[in-house]
């Protein structure tokens, strides 16, 4: 078990990181803080060293898409609708900055876990293939995929207008 130094520690460096990616698959601010309270308790309680601070975060990150996945995929949460998706939300600005965000975050999972670590984390793709447990040329073929996807729909959208 880590010291409260330790969690403290952690919990400074990656909280901006576990709750944004809780953000990207979750979308529900409820969520994203119990999944948050989850990966740093599974943090505290993990027993092994860490190798160096990339294989803490990479471990961090690993365990923080697992525990979104597992919420996503629960009998309780596919048994229920949240309040923030009954709402109609008038008040988003309409700025191009909401309207990629909402394009990303309209990607499949499998594309929005790429984009978020190379665009947000900026990892490279050996560094996000070693997170993923995914081979390199799969990565990049992931964000040529992805970076089509949001282009069609970033397009599709001036379209509209």
């Amino acid at each position: 078990m880590r010291s409260e130094e330790e969690a403290n520690r952690a919990i400074e460096r990656y909280a901006d990181t576990v709750r944004r990616i809780c953000m990207v698959h979750l979308k529900n601010y409820s969520d994203t803080e119990d999944i948050f309270q989850t990966v740093f308790l599974k943090y505290v309680l993990y027993p092994e060293p860490f190798e160096s601070e990339e294989h803490e975060k990479a471990w961090i990150i690993r365990v923080t898409i697992n525990a979104c996945k597992d919420l996503l995929k629960s009998f309780f949460r596919s048994r229920t609708t949240s309040l923030d998706t009954l709402k109609e939300t008038a008040q988003v600005p309409d700025t191009e900055h909401s309207e990629l965000l909402d394009a990303v975050l309209s990607l499949p999972e499998k594309y929005k876990n790429v984009v978020y670590l190379y665009y947000y984390e900026e990892y490279s793709a050996a560094e996000i293939s070693r997170i993923l447990k995914k081979n390199v040329n799969t990565v990049y073929t992931l964000l040529t995929r992805a970076r089509h996807l949001l282009k069609q729909e970033l397009e599709g959208m001036t379209d509209n207008e």
